[in-house]
């Protein structure tokens, strides 16, 4: 990870995007950095975004082509 801590607001921005996609991907909660990745947590499960993808949502989010879009929301993990 980066030096500077990650803008939680671009991940919960994320989140909210993500929810066209899969709408049960849930509310934020937390994140914790691992390798070049992060992983949330959400209400309803887990989901794990790479670091640059956030970075993308923070500095130009119409850059986030929906293909990028598509396979972070495949990602989401449900909660057992």
């Amino acid at each position: 990870m980066s030096k500077s801590p990650l803008p939680t607001y671009a991940i919960v921005e994320l989140l909210i995007r993500l929810t066209q996609y899969n709408a049960s991907i849930g509310d934020y909660k937390g994140h914790a950095p691992y390798d070049n990745n992060v992983i949330v947590k959400t209400s309803t499960g887990t989901i794990v975004f790479p670091e640059k993808l956030i970075l993308k949502q923070f500095e130009s989010p119409e850059a986030i082509a929906e293909a990028e879009l598509t396979a972070a929301a495949a990602g989401f993990n449900p909660s057992a």
